[in-house]
This record gives C-alpha cells, structure tokens and sequence, in this order.
C-alpha cells in the first residue's frame, strides 16, 4: 500500500505541475495563434471597407453625372431618344 501512496504523492507533486505547464505553454500559443488571426483579419477588413468606400464613391460621381445630363437636357434628351427610335437601322 505504501507503494501506492509514493506513486500518488509523485503524481500529485511532479505530474500536476508538468501537466500545468505543459498546457499554460499550449494555452499561450493558442492565444499568440488567435491575436495574429485577428491582427490579419482586422487588416484584411479595413481593406476591403477602403476598396468598398472607393467603389461607392464612384458610383456616386457616375450617379451625379447621370442627374447633371437629365436636369440639364430633360427634353432634348427625350427627343432625342425618341430621334432615335425612329432612326432606320442601317
């Protein structure tokens, strides 16, 4: 029985601490492994939002011209679609 409580006593007092250690080690560079995920995904992410930002700031000039061209020739521009119904294809 002694045998026992010997094997017990070293589980207790080097098998616990090794095991600790060994997954605080694991645990830490988990935790490094999650921090850079996030600083590329961050990253990644604010490049997109700037790629997405530019691309609506195009489509808002091309909206803004195509409101210049219709409130400044509203009719000629009709008529001048409608010219071009008209028009014999060739």
């Amino acid at each position: 029985m002694s045998a026992w409580v010997v094997l017990g006593f070293f589980m207790i007092v080097v098998g616990i601490p090794v095991i600790a250690g060994v997954g605080g080690d694991m645990f830490k560079r988990w935790l490094k492994h999650k921090e850079a995920m996030t600083v590329a995904l961050t990253a990644q992410t604010a490049e997109k939002a700037a790629q997405y930002a530019a691309h609506v700031e195009r489509l808002e000039e091309r909206v803004r011209v195509l409101e210049r061209i219709v409130t400044d020739r509203g009719l000629g521009l009709s008529e001048e679609i409608e010219r071009l119904r008209d028009a014999p294809l060739n």
